[in-house]
């Protein structure tokens, strides 16, 4: 029952989803923004619409105007030209340019739009033609009736005829320049040639001035219907009513449009009510889910509560068993570190005890005991140590045996001072080494100015009585290393523990001499590299991957801490401890990378 249940919950949640997306879907095809472009469109009409009257307007007064100022006559069309680019990028980016009809009302607007522009460029033509010889009558004919005014040989009669003559053919040529017909075309000719005929009764200077008006008559009797005629082909030209045509489809298609979002109402109308009608009953079954799941919830609460009991008596448990294991294990801890540091102190102690040795065999046989026997030939002689001194033969000789004493005796002194001070870093080696692994625990390394070479050394000497009994030959190669800052004895401990390891690595080798090699260089410019590799037994493959754990050793007397603390010294440095070897019997090679820390750049 309760999976039928729970099929139909989601089969009518599938349905809820579909109903959901059909409104989603039906709301964005009606919520299209194609209404306000359908009146931006229309506003886009009108503005060219208005700017072609203007343009008619502007023709019209250039038609009757005295100046040749035709501007006015380009800038109309500019901003039409314009519109219609915004025009025809609205129309593209709704799809309507697709449209066959559409494209042809496009078409036969620019096909419109052309013809009236090269019949406007004819009308500029010959319309400042018109213009100049219009402006120029004037001066024309003052260049005839003056002369004629100062003629005083002449019949009067005549002159005044000529000259009433020569105005009303100014007149009518205006006149024409108006109003525009046939009969007042053939009356200007009529004058024309009366002009003509009297042109050759008067003196020779009026015959230009007469030629120059003649000739401009004649270019406004000829341009002028020309004018006319244009003016008429603009003005049928149908620019008007070819945006009127677009209007009428632009409306058209609002129409349809508006109709088709009514539809997609209508059906988010419908598809709403199917999906508030699903999500009521789905919510029916979720308030009895709530309820189901509520009852459920206080039977889990009353599991949980007696499982938290059962917990707490788990953790009472636990508790007591992680303290016992914390206490095993930090035994164990201590007892790791206390080996760590025996064999380090261990390592040491080798040196501490060489020197110590040292020491006690140079006092054993110092010189210092010859001074005893001069001191008793002194105090036997103390009644006549004047004459002892420079007339006996043994006291003769005393000063210069004491001179060689001194000498004898601070060659001892400088060489039990210099075992000393190695026995003294031993020392304090030692209690360093205890501080290293104090630090495990938290402390923070000491960073001192060091110079590799110095520690090498100092790491040598502390080796050096091993290494004499085994024979072993050190070969130094150490590279040009800045002085830098380092964790002296962290890198003395690992430096001892390899030198000692190379060493006994050595023990069982007979077939040829015992050498050892230590490198120190710079690598990479940022890295300190120190290396150590000896011709010993070698390390076996499978070792390879164990060499740095803990406990882990070859040697029967080893315990397997001293490569394991070295390892995690090098960590402690940033830097790490590697070992490779070609095989047993074939040596071992150690190398140490820790970050280059030069003393300027720490400054």
């Amino acid at each position: 029952m309760k999976t039928y249940h729970r099929r139909n919950l989601v089969l009518l949640s599938g349905v809820a989803l579909l109903l959901a997306s059909t409104l989603l879907f039906l709301y964005l095809k009606s919520s299209s923004d194609q209404t306000s472009t359908y009146a931006e469109s229309r506003d886009l009409i009108g503005r060219i619409k208005q700017f072609n009257a203007q343009w008619e307007t502007e023709i019209l007064k250039a038609r009757i105007a005295i100046s040749n100022n035709y501007d006015p006559l380009v800038a109309p069309l500019t901003e039409m030209t314009h519109l219609w680019e915004r025009f025809e990028s609205m129309e593209s980016n709704h799809g309507r340019n697709d449209s066959p009809i559409w494209r042809a009302s496009h078409d036969a607007y620019h096909a419109a739009i052309q013809e009236k522009t090269r019949l406007v460029e004819q009308f500029k033509s010959h319309n400042a033609v018109l213009r100049n010889s219009l402006a120029f009558l004037p001066t024309a004919e003052d260049d005839i009736q003056e002369p004629l005014a100062q003629l005083v040989d002449e019949d009067k009669l005549q002159l005044q005829n000529i000259a009433t003559d020569t105005y009303d053919l100014l007149l009518s040529s205006l006149e024409f320049a108006q109003v525009a017909s046939d009969d007042k075309a053939a009356d200007i000719l009529v004058g024309l040639n009366k002009l003509g005929v009297n042109k050759q009764r008067l003196p020779e200077q009026f015959h230009s001035p007469i030629d120059i008006l003649s000739s401009h008559i004649a270019l406004i009797l000829r341009e002028q219907p020309a004018v006319n005629r244009l003016l008429e082909n603009i003005e049928a030209i149908p620019v008007a009513e070819r945006l009127d045509d677009i209007t009428a489809l632009l409306n058209k298609d609002q129409q349809q449009t508006d109709a088709a979002n009514r539809r997609y109402h209508f059906y988010m109308l419908v598809f709403s009510t199917l999906l508030v009608m699903v999500l009521v009953y789905l919510a029916t079954r979720l308030m009895r889910s709530f309820g189901e799941i509520n009852r459920v919830n206080k039977e889990l609460q009353t599991a949980n509560d007696i499982l938290e009991q059962r917990v707490e008596e788990r953790t009472r448990e636990l508790k007591n068993t992680q303290s016992e294991l914390l206490d095993t294990a930090r035994q164990a801890g201590m007892a790791e570190i206390a080996t760590n540091v025996l064999h380090n102190v261990g390592n040491v102690l080798n040196s501490v005890n060489i020197s110590a040795d040292l020491v006690t065999r140079k006092l054993r046989s110092s010189k210092a005991q010859g001074l005893g026997k001069a001191m008793q030939l002194i105090n036997a002689h103390q009644d006549n140590l004047g004459v002892f001194l420079t007339q006996d033969e043994k006291g003769k000789l005393l000063p210069g045996y004491l001179n060689q004493l001194v000498e004898a005796i601070a060659l001892e002194q400088q060489g039990m001072a210099d075992e000393l001070a190695q026995l003294s870093k031993s020392v304090d080696h030692i209690k360093d080494i205890v501080a290293t692994q104090q630090s495990y625990a938290g402390a923070n390394s000491l960073m001192e100015p060091l110079h590799i070479s110095e520690l090498l050394e100092d790491a040598l000497r502390m080796n050096a009585g091993a290494l004499s009994r085994h024979h072993v030959t050190v070969v130094k190669e150490y590279g040009d290393v800045p002085q830098i800052m380092g964790d002296k004895h962290r890198l003395l401990l690992i430096l001892i523990n390899l030198i000692s390891n190379a060493k006994y690595a050595m023990t069982d080798l007979s077939n040829r001499p015992r050498q050892m090699i230590l490198g120190v260089k710079v690598v990479e410019d940022t890295i300190l590299q120190i290396s150590v590799k000896d011709d010993g037994e070698g390390i076996e493959p499978e070792n390879m991957t164990r060499i740095f754990a803990h406990g882990f050793t070859t040697r029967k007397e080893g315990h397997g801490f001293g490569l394991h603390s070295c390892a995690l010294a090098a960590i402690e440095m940033n830097g790490h401890l590697t070992a490779h070897s070609d095989g047993p019997g074939k040596g071992a090679l150690f190398t140490l990378q820790i970050p280059l820390k030069p003393v300027m750049e720490e400054a």
